[in-house]
């Protein structure tokens, strides 16, 4: 009877928690130029989430993001940038000064969250959502992609080396807009 329950508690231990869609009304969505993004503006959209960073050797793929965006802007996809300046302190600036660096230096119109952590404790509660969905999750640098479908499921992260323009990300966020 004991080993009977002891099996029955490691089964439990050992099988992982069911994936756990993001709501995304239930998370502070700040504005990199103030104010909040409305709690339904990414619900039912398939979005790809990039921690940035405006001083470090990823930083060109900001190019390559507004390409990605551009083409499936109107396509129920968003891109969603998210300044941190958790990995070798490479986005100093304030929110203005991240704002007009994306804008002038590489056209950015992609929506921006303001200025957060991405990693440990303090990190976004988007970010400890998809840490919780799966550990490769967990930005290793700036410019780590989180994809997440249209019914707020974990669907793919991308390492900061995959190219937003690369068959790897395009190739899955196409896949997702068309389910």
């Amino acid at each position: 009877m004991l080993a009977r329950l002891l099996f029955l508690v490691l089964i439990m231990i050992a099988t992982p928690a069911a994936a756990r869609p993001l709501d995304w009304s239930a998370l502070p969505l700040p504005k990199l130029e103030g104010g909040a993004f409305a709690p339904d503006a990414f619900a039912g959209k398939v979005v790809l989430v990039v921690n940035t960073a405006s001083f470090c050797g990823f930083t060109k793929q900001y190019s390559g993001l507004e390409a990605l965006w551009a083409r499936h802007r109107d396509g129920g996809f968003v891109l969603l940038g998210v300044p941190s300046n958790d990995f070798g302190a490479q986005e100093p600036g304030s929110s203005g000064e991240i704002k007009e660096f994306c804008e002038t230096t590489f056209g950015i119109d992609f929506p921006m969250l303001a200025k957060q952590a991405v990693v440990g404790a303090d990190a976004h509660p988007l970010y400890r959502w998809a840490a919780q969905q799966d550990a490769a999750a967990v930005p290793k640098w700036n410019f780590h992609k989180l994809l997440i479908g249209r019914d707020g499921t974990l669907l793919a992260s991308f390492p900061s080396a995959a190219e937003p323009t690369g068959p790897e990300v395009t190739e899955a966020v196409d896949a997702a807009l068309a389910r």
